[in-house]
């Protein structure tokens, strides 16, 4: 890894301090605001203690720096509070939601969109560089976790809505009355993964010169014999 390469995560490393110091000051919800930060702190650690042994692309950090700079921001004033309509009035003297006849906060649904659209590149390079998957898995497996982990995260809360309760269990859940809006959650962060993995696949089909023979040795059959009870009878015979 380049020197210039540490450089760059330290630069976003120190932007994302700021970013981060700046929201903690005064959070709307205070034990909201701790729920929340047990992910990032989770994320911000995971990153530091795998960056000699597995160093991400300046591609990916950059990614995650954009989301976790989004979810700092949502755990502030939690989700279903960010006052964009006010920033977008005095930035701009127009509300987003009644330009697009919103009538709920939707800064939660932006944040899932973008979890699928952000981190599934991220994922993918563990997929590439640890699992050694080729062709169609390099897309469909980092699109196949993003949707399974989005759908952990909907039970994650309402595991913690279930066990805090009352308004701290609402304002971490953040479903502002929609009982759809789990499932619309997990279609969001699904719909970024995949728009993500269309825009990976057109570039490496440009790119990349044995891009067909690779797809096509992907779906070639590696296994000739069936798994299951039949390789049971053969590991007992061994």
């Amino acid at each position: 890894m380049s020197l210039s390469h540490k450089h760059y995560l330290i630069l976003l490393g120190i932007l994302f301090a700021i970013e981060w110091t700046f929201f903690a000051i005064n959070p709307s919800h205070i034990s909201d605001w701790l729920l929340e930060n047990v992910l990032t702190l989770l994320a911000v650690l995971l990153l530091a203690v795998t960056f000699k042994s597995f160093p991400f692309s300046r591609v990916s950090y950059t990614l995650i720096f954009i989301f976790l700079c989004l979810h700092t921001i949502g755990a502030h004033y939690t989700y279903a509070e960010v006052p964009y309509n006010d920033w977008s009035r005095s930035l701009f003297g127009i509300s987003i939601n009644d330009l697009m006849g919103w009538e709920r906060n939707h800064f939660d649904r932006l944040v899932h969109f973008c979890y699928g659209l952000l981190l599934a590149y991220p994922i993918r390079e563990v997929f590439l560089r640890i699992v050694n998957v080729k062709g169609i898995w390099g897309y469909l497996l980092p699109l196949d976790l993003t949707m399974s982990s989005s759908m952990l995260y909907e039970l994650v809360e309402w595991a913690v809505a279930e066990v805090f309760g009352g308004e701290l269990g609402m304002a971490y859940l953040g479903t502002q009355g929609d009982i759809w809006d789990a499932h619309k959650d997990m279609a969001l962060a699904s719909l970024g993964a995949l728009i993500a993995m269309l825009i990976t696949l057109a570039l490496n089909r440009y790119l990349q010169r044995d891009f067909g023979q690779e797809w096509a040795d992907s779906l070639r059959i590696k296994g000739t014999q069936p798994l299951g009870e039949d390789e049971i009878v053969r590991m007992l015979k061994d």
